[in-house]
């Protein structure tokens, strides 16, 4: 992996390259690892807005940090041309999904750490850091501190804190996630109105995001990743005149493009040399989904005007949910056979019928079946619990033989979720007191 930051300019030049960049994590004695990223090519010019838009997981964080400099990828290079070089200014800067803010220091004081870092004279921090306060509207705020703001408010003292180093390149990760709705939409429509203006002292962003409609009201251009591994599959161009309006006809078919590419079943990928995708089986990670909620989702396909079917789309928009809410509901309803999808429709099996008419009692067995036929860790889990003289086995064990293809958060989360549907189903316990599932009460 190379990063470069000088080199000289070229006649329309991208402001940042991304060439054939692949990352791995983990690997060594306990395998060949997971690929995270996989020959990812990306391109950002000036004056630019351009989103990275797919599911969680699918690298698009792991690609921000790389290009920041936070993290270096196994292989591949990025290259930012024309860096700022300036006293006090910077090649990139970056806004995180949390809002990073030191408790101890005041809105001020939080702003202006990045110039202090960078040896910036006091007078000059200080008329720097009070003009970035005043553009992200917190004038009046300089001496509060972080427990005294709102989160859209702490969200702009990070935002302010990335502008005030003047970078070439925002790099933005998720920075509406955290905020509420109304909170999120009004601070989205305030940068993309400085950014209209021309006010922010950039030249391009690149933002993560996994909100359809966020990318389609702020890009300029989104980048559609798939998962297992990251790559990106489709570019596609917003040419909507600003401000866009979400309940037009060209943005609704912008909306239902993306919402189309992100739910398009990705081809199986095979294990490659130097590491190993995230293939189905034992070591596929599962989504932490309580069982309510996948009987909740049967039963919306089932009531009108669905009729055991739906356009994940408009499911979405009639639900509220985001696509990345909504996607690890379809697939885990797929994973266990309740469900089929095809392309943007999710369509109820017989099985799923069966579920939705049966009683609790009956929709437990069902699940309980299913469970051990169509997910390999619940059946794994269960093989070892039985052949156990004790009939009982360390979740430690599991997370391990987890953790051999997938990172450490994605075997804790896989855990807890079979941990959840395991109980609901009755085919083993977990006693949390010392890590442990068991037969104590199975069915």
């Amino acid at each position: 992996m190379s990063l470069t930051l000088d080199r000289p300019a070229e006649v329309d030049a991208p402001l940042v390259e991304v060439k054939g960049l692949r990352h791995v994590y983990g690997g060594g004695k306990s395998g060949p690892g997971l690929v995270v990223l996989d020959d990812v090519n990306v391109t950002l010019r000036d004056h630019e807005i351009v989103g990275l838009l797919g599911r969680s997981g699918s690298g698009k964080s792991t690609l921000l940090r790389s290009i920041a400099g936070l993290i270096t990828p196994s292989e591949g290079s990025v290259t930012i041309n024309n860096p700022s070089t300036e006293a006090g200014q910077s090649a990139v800067a970056m806004v995180f999904q949390s809002f990073a803010l030191f408790p101890w220091l005041t809105v001020e004081k939080n702003v202006e750490l990045g110039l202090e870092a960078k040896g910036v004279p006091a007078d000059q921090r200080r008329k720097r850091t009070l003009a970035a306060i005043d553009l992200i509207g917190l004038d009046g705020f300089e001496n509060a501190y972080p427990k005294e703001l709102s989160g859209g408010m702490r969200q702009r003292v990070g935002l302010a804190r990335a502008l005030v180093v003047e970078p070439a390149v925002l790099l933005m990760d998720e920075p509406f996630s955290a905020l509420d709705v109304l909170t999120a939409e009004t601070l989205r429509t305030d940068l993309v109105e400085l950014w209209t203006e021309g006010r922010m002292p950039i030249r391009s962003i690149l933002m993560v995001t996994h909100n359809i409609e966020e990318a389609v009201l702020m890009c300029d251009r989104v980048l559609v990743f798939s998962s297992n591994p990251g790559r990106v599959v489709a570019e596609v161009k917003v040419d909507l005149p600003r401000p866009r309006n979400r309940l037009a006809p060209d943005f609704r078919a912008l909306v239902d493009d993306l919402y189309g590419r992100m739910t398009a079943q990705p081809k199986a990928a095979a294990t490659q040399p130097g590491g190993r995708t995230g293939a189905p089986g034992l070591g596929a990670a599962l989504a932490v989904l309580d069982t309510d909620t996948l009987a909740s989702m049967i039963e919306r396909l089932v009531t009108p005007p669905n009729d055991g079917e739906a356009d994940l789309a408009d499911l979405a928009g009639r639900l509220q949910m985001e696509a990345d809410e909504l996607l690890p509901i379809a697939e885990t309803l797929q994973l266990m056979r309740f469900a089929d999808m095809a392309g943007r429709t999710l369509r109820l099996t017989p099985a799923g019928r069966r579920y939705e008419a049966a009683d609790l009692d009956r929709r437990k067995q069902i699940f309980a079946q299913h469970l051990l036929a169509y997910v390999p860790l619940a059946r794994h889990i269960r093989r070892v619990l039985d052949e156990a003289p004790s009939h009982s086995a360390p979740a430690s064990r599991f997370r391990e033989e987890l953790e051999e293809s997938m990172s450490q958060a994605y075997a804790e989360t896989t855990i807890e979720a079979i941990t959840t549907w395991g109980r609901y189903a009755e085919i083993f316990a977990y006693h949390e007191d010392d890590d442990r599932f068991s037969l104590d009460d199975p069915a």
